[in-house]
């Protein structure tokens, strides 16, 4: 027994609890496009504000979005990875710092169904509505393993969301007698860590993606869970949730969690540049922006970049599904395949990004306007390592050839 274990939730929490299982893939999707409207006139509020407007978080909240990936049996919806890439790329069209948030936020109730359940049920039980922030920087925390459990000690970047979360999961690096044993994720609760606002970012800005620092405290065994339990095999959260989600390699599929967010930022990017180009004369000459054949090849090429990350991302998800449906353990080329994928689909998004910025010329320059932000956010999540295509190229083009690197954590 612990005092947490009486843990008061946030107040921005439902009051009441709310059941989302069995509402369906195209049902969330159509929940993400009603709220579209409401979300793209806070775009601007949400970046200033530097992350998530609590009136966002009620409205994600209401509709069950957050819960897309969360086990049935609490009253998660449980839906197929995919939905990540949908439900994103709806939000992302209006606002990216949300839909990033979004897709983090409801991946984390997806990662507590692979905990021991005795940590599930310690945070469902109280609301299923908790949400949980992470921080997946295993070099910046420092744990040691003691009687009942592990002391951690350190101070973790890029944890998006936190302001809205009750619980955070920190990855740490575990030491005995100063030799690396083991790579764990430990789940810590609002009143054990600070929050050092350090997020003031060039993209990506309303994400709140601040830093979390804790002194050495002691974190019960099974509230902590080893990377490998991540790693598509067998991992104690199976005791309660045997679905295909919950087999699926986290670690490697996780990257399409967030590339949704580049796909609906580039057809944000492209949507507003064609609603612009249809009605746009040039300054000088006032002849119609569209009527020229470079325009038009190089609105063909942007176009072509999105769908083709959009087929790469969705069949990605496909291809994992299936396997875990088929009870087949995705191979160490599957999981370097999809980092790859997701990757290389986010720099085609952001290619396709370039191009629209390009072409909106002067015009597209206005710091409050459209087209800047959706700039700044593509090349934001391109810099997340997850997407940088020489880190996972590399990871894919040595196993290829047979050339021994540093093992991944997949």
């Amino acid at each position: 027994m612990t005092a947490l274990e009486a843990w008061t939730p946030s107040p921005n929490l439902p009051k009441e609890r709310v059941s989302f299982a069995g509402v369906g893939h195209d049902e969330m999707v159509a929940r993400a496009q009603a709220l579209a409207p409401a979300l793209k006139e806070r775009a601007r509020h949400t970046e200033t504000l530097r992350r998530m407007p609590e009136e966002t978080e009620r409205d994600l909240h209401r509709e069950g979005l957050f819960r897309v990936a969360q086990p049935a049996r609490v009253g998660g919806a449980e839906l197929d990875l995919g939905i990540f890439v949908d439900l994103c790329a709806e939000i992302a069209r209006v606002c990216p710092s949300t839909a990033w948030n979004l897709g983090n936020l409801a991946a984390h109730h997806w990662m507590l169904g692979y905990f021991p359940p005795a940590a599930q049920n310690e945070i469902w039980d109280v609301s299923a509505d908790t949400l949980m922030a992470t921080s997946l920087a295993f070099p910046c925390g420092s744990a040691r393993p003691v009687d009942g459990g592990f002391l951690l000690a350190g101070r973790w970047p890029f944890a998006s969301g936190v302001d809205n979360c009750d619980w955070t999961m920190l990855a740490a690096t575990v030491r005995e007698k100063g030799e690396i044993v083991d790579h764990r994720f430990l789940l810590l609760h609002r009143s054990q860590y600070e929050i050092i606002d350090t997020w003031h970012a060039l993209g990506l800005c309303g994400t709140g993606s601040k830093d979390v620092a804790a002194q050495e405290l002691f974190v019960p065994l099974y509230r902590t869970i080893p990377v490998e339990a991540f790693a598509g095999g067998e991992h104690q959260g199976q005791a309660v949730n045997p679905g295909p989600l919950f087999r699926l390699p986290m670690l490697a599929v996780g990257s399409h969690v967030l590339s949704g967010v580049a796909l609906g930022c580039a057809e944000g990017a492209y949507r507003r540049y064609v609603e612009a180009a249809r009605r746009r004369n040039t300054t000088y000459s006032a002849t119609p922006v569209g009527s020229f054949q470079a325009v038009q090849i190089k609105l063909a090429e942007a176009a072509a970049l999105i769908d083709c990350a959009g087929l790469m991302m969705r069949e990605d998800c496909r291809h994992a599904m299936a396997n875990a449906r088929s009870g087949k353990r995705a191979s160490l080329r599957d999981k370097l395949c999809y980092r790859r994928n997701a990757a290389w689909s986010v720099r085609l998004c952001r290619s396709a990004v370039d191009i629209l910025m390009e072409l909106s010329g002067a015009g597209g320059l206005a710091s409050a306007g459209e087209m800047p932000r959706y700039f700044r956010d593509a090349h934001a999540i391109s810099a997340h390592i997850i997407y940088s295509f020489d880190v996972q190229g590399t990871l894919f083009g040595q196993h290829e050839l047979q050339i021994a690197g540093p093992p991944p954590l997949l």
